[in-house]
């Protein structure tokens, strides 16, 4: 057990300053001080502490050779503060499924973060019986392929609704068109149909290589698991050195704007980056199974 104290825990851009007891890699109680503990103690004064991002990236499973993979986990992930990768596989059929997700999982294991597998389907996969292999599977989320208007109306949606019950994988879309008129067409339509048939689903597309959002993280089922820093919770955070220009600040203008700032990430209680040091560490990452996606209700 360890404490970490006067920590500049930024919330909802505020700070507020903290100390974190530390147990097993968890956070097993957060309070404004621990004075009359004996213990280790780490003083996290000079710091903002944010929790460890989860990022979206797509092009994980084009990557073929151990080099390569570890280049874009260092670059795109583990230098960003990103501890948790979300990723896809693309299935065109659904006896791949299985066997896809199975190939990716063994390509990820030298992964030194955590990591998460939905699929990228085309809407005509979008089936009662697919959707139950999907849920047989526990896959986190279902991206799919948006083309033009016309598909969404074919899909049995009332019958879709009762096939995800009650895992309800969300339904997340990529729309194939570069014409922003068309684009915002087909997520009218498709909101549309997602809120009158009542289906989990999100109503934007996920921006590559982006902190996701609180709301994302719950309805792929990642929140509290991930991103947080509360009681009970993975001790996973990022230290920003904190100056007086930073104010009013939140955790995503922190991650676009000032990466400059960031000094250490630290994943499961082990530190992964210290400095301009980066500490890959093949196979220290885990493949995520969620129990449930959109288990807590939120009100954002």
């Amino acid at each position: 057990m360890y404490i970490i104290e006067n920590a500049n825990l930024l919330k909802d851009k505020q700070l507020k300053t903290c100390s974190l007891l530390i147990n097993n890699n968890r956070i097993a109680k957060i309070d404004s001080h621990f004075s009359h503990y004996r213990m280790i103690k780490m003083n996290a004064g000079p710091y903002i502490m944010t929790p460890s991002y989860v990022l979206f990236n797509s092009n994980i499973p084009q990557i073929k050779s151990f080099q390569g993979l570890k280049t874009c986990l260092i670059e795109e992930c583990l230098l960003k503060g990103c501890t948790t990768l979300f990723t896809y596989v693309n299935v065109s059929y659904e006896n791949e499924l299985t066997a896809k997700i199975t190939d990716l999982k063994t390509s990820l294991l030298s992964c030194p973060i955590d990591y998460l597998i939905g699929v990228r389907v085309p809407i005509r996969l979008i089936t009662q019986s697919f959707i139950r292999k999907c849920k047989k599977e526990k896959i986190p989320a279902i991206f799919v392929d948006l083309h033009n208007l016309d598909e969404l109306e074919k899909v049995p949606w009332g019958w879709i609704r009762d096939a995800m019950y009650p895992f309800n994988s969300p339904l997340i879309p990529i729309i194939s068109s570069n014409q922003k008129k068309e684009v915002k067409s087909v997520l009218s339509k498709w909101n549309g149909i997602m809120k009158r048939e009542k289906i989990p689903a999100l109503y934007d597309e996920i921006e590559e290589n982006h902190p996701l959002t609180t709301s994302v993280l719950n309805k792929i089922g990642l929140y509290p698991q991930k991103a947080s820093l509360m009681c009970g919770t993975e001790v996973s955070y990022n230290l920003y050195t904190k100056t007086k220009d930073l104010k009013n600040i939140d955790e995503v203008n922190l991650f676009h704007y000032h990466g400059d700032r960031l000094v250490v990430t630290v994943h499961k209680g082990t530190v992964l980056r210290a400095g301009d040091n980066v500490i890959f560490k093949p196979g220290n990452g885990e493949h995520v199974r969620v129990r449930i996606p959109s288990y807590f209700s939120l009100s954002i």
